[in-house]
């Protein structure tokens, strides 16, 4: 497993050599594309970015869990949570990844 992450920082200078914009630009560009991402899982919609994959929220309902060092059992309260769904383009992509490091 690799130390390195892709930060909005990053994501913004790849726009900006990419694109063509000036790095304010990329910068609002980016931020805004993740704002619309945000907003719409918050409204309960999915997202879906075609050769990427789909991001989408699911209720969990409440359960009771136990707590792995003492035994101790707590109720877990329901809750929302976030999933991701990589494409078979993605997966693909990662799966040839993992091949080409291996060489």
């Amino acid at each position: 497993m690799s130390d390195k992450t892709l930060t909005r920082m990053d994501l913004s200078e790849a726009v900006f050599r990419n694109v063509g914009l000036s790095r304010n630009e990329s910068s609002a560009l980016v931020s805004s594309v993740l704002e619309n991402i945000s907003d719409a899982l918050v409204a309960g919609e999915q997202v879906k970015i075609s050769g990427f994959g789909t991001f989408s929220t699911r209720d969990k309902n409440a359960r009771v869990g136990r707590n792995p060092k003492t035994g101790e059992e707590a109720p877990i309260p329901p809750r929302r949570v976030l999933t991701f769904r990589p494409s078979h383009l993605m997966k693909d992509r990662v799966v040839a990844g993992n091949a080409s490091r291996k060489g």
